[in-house]
């Protein structure tokens, strides 16, 4: 209980309010304390000064929840189905398998945290060691070669820095020592390629770096990425599609909801002859997360938001899903708007929270590993998008499917430190270890397709239309673009339903 306590204090800490210490351990015991946090936010989102979350508003937090499980009902959403739409998907069977990528977790001390980045050292050491046979035992090792020596060195970026004359010098290290990596500024082609490759190096990525001895320095020749390797086509028998979609944002002011029943109803064979049977071979639907638009996530955010109830939300969200056909099989992850712990890994969302009866509605972890009729999906809501755009020259809002090329790079979905909030455990749940077939975010509101290696990337947008925080920041969303995936063709086509309406 006592645990429970500080944990909750912690998570309040994190939105500005300040649990009082007479508040009972008691009236906390379980229920979900981000249910809790969601309620306590929406009490005092109109309060002054400090907020202090007393114990009365524990009580009563607590008292809400459980009407709300009680009263929980889904709000019914009128779709229309044609009687002569007899849907291809709706003929074979669901092959799926869901790989939950959960955090481990630990006390959340300084020792979790070592042990959270010795796990990603160690695990993308093995990949870079198939990249080259000449790599040094540990950067310990280094002080006994001679100068002039040539050497592999993998380890961990701790910092990187311009000289005085313009070079590049990097700070590495692997848990026995560090090294000094030295990036010269050249004029040839080769040499001012590496410079700029070096430029790309972001903090406390994995990386190999092949060089020479000279001094206290390696002086660098060639970076070396995780990378992923070049995936072969999957041959698939049967014509199966898969549909992706995220930030859906239920619950905004901006949720374009019109567009998204237009887009059930084309699943539901409400649709011109070009698209129909297109419609009718999507087996699968993987939702990447801000499902709805939440409660107290950015400053003054109530000002935006048509439901002001985190449960109605979520049960708007539900006859959403209950209007999907039976036959297609539904993964639905969490993104930082859910009322989920922000943390990643996140968890799937917790029955108290939404519970659907359906065995085709399925939520799963963020991150996920998917295999859906033999294609292996690795599906991601996105937050470390965005610290890679700012640390990356050249990336941009614009184009989300280059940064999620250069995820795969570096074979991790988050790697920089301190750009999302993560959960230390005994492993590094972000670590790229299976190579997916398909690689889809969300979060950035931006549609984005490529290819790279094999692996198909998608950022599949958003159904949320510009709000007033992305123009603050000069972003152009894409809202209600679908992607889909027809496996036997290997192919996507995106859907437009943003002229429905």
């Amino acid at each position: 209980m006592e645990n429970a306590k500080r944990e909750l204090a912690r998570l309040l800490s994190n939105a500005g309010i300040f649990l009082a210490a007479d508040a009972a351990e008691a009236a906390i015991g379980g229920v979900d304390l981000n249910l809790i946090v969601s309620k306590l936010i929406e009490a005092k989102s109109g309060a002054e000064g400090l907020k202090i979350a007393t114990p009365g508003d524990v009580e009563r937090a607590v008292s809400s929840i459980e009407e709300d499980r009680l009263a929980k009902t889904p709000k019914p959403v009128e779709v229309s189905r044609t009687g002569s739409f007899v849907p291809y998907a709706s003929e074979i069977e669901a092959d799926y398998r869901i790989e939950a990528r959960d955090a481990e977790q630990t006390e959340g001390n300084v020792n979790g945290f070592v042990d959270y980045f010795r796990n990603r050292l160690s695990r993308l050491r093995q990949v870079l060691e198939t990249r080259s046979h000449t790599v040094a035992p540990s950067i310990e090792a280094l002080k006994d070669y001679a100068a002039g020596r040539e050497v592999v060195i993998i380890g961990m970026v701790n910092s990187r820095i311009t000289t005085r004359n313009g070079n590049t010098m990097m700070l590495m290290e692997d848990g026995t020592a560090e090294a000094k990596v030295m990036f010269m500024k050249a004029e040839s082609r080769e040499g001012a390629a590496l410079f700029a490759s070096a430029n790309r190096i972001v903090n406390d990525e994995v990386i190999a770096v092949r060089g020479r001895l000279s001094g206290p320095f390696v002086i660098a020749k060639e970076i070396l990425w995780p990378d992923v390797p070049i995936r072969e086509r999957k041959e698939v028998e049967e014509d199966a599609a898969i549909a992706f979609i995220s930030d859906v944002h239920v619950g905004s002011k901006f949720f374009m909801e019109r567009n998204f029943v237009k887009m059930l109803e084309w699943l539901s064979g409400n649709v011109d002859s070009k698209s129909k049977a297109l419609a009718g071979k999507v087996k699968y639907i993987v939702i990447g997360g801000d499902v709805v638009d939440g409660i107290g996530i950015y400053p003054e955010q109530e000002e935006n938001l048509a439901i002001l109830d985190i449960y109605q939300q979520y049960r708007v969200l539900q006859g959403l899903l209950e209007s999907i056909p039976d036959y297609i099989h539904v993964f639905v992850l969490p993104g930082d708007h859910d009322a989920v712990q922000m943390a990643e890994p996140q968890p799937a969302f917790p029955k108290e929270l939404i519970d659907m009866d359906r065995g085709n509605i399925h939520f799963v972890s963020n991150p996920c590993n998917l295999t859906l009729h033999g294609i292996d999906v690795l599906a991601y809501h996105g937050y470390g998008l965005v610290p890679m755009i700012h640390a990356i020259p050249g990336l941009s809002f614009i184009h989300p499917e280059e940064v999620m090329i250069e995820m795969l790079k570096r074979r991790h979905l988050s790697p920089i430190y301190g750009g999302s909030v993560i959960v230390p455990s005994r492993n590094d749940n972000l670590v790229i270890d299976r190579i997916p077939d398909i690689f889809h975010t969300g979060h950035i509101h931006k549609n984005g397709i490529s290819e790279y290696h094999g692996v198909h990337v998608v950022n599949s947008g958003s159904w949320q239309g510009f709000t007033p925080y992305q123009g603050k920041r000069g972003l152009q969303p894409t809202p209600c673009n679908l992607p889909v995936f027809e496996a036997k063709s290997y192919r996507f086509t995106t859907v437009d339903f943003t002229g429905v309406v």
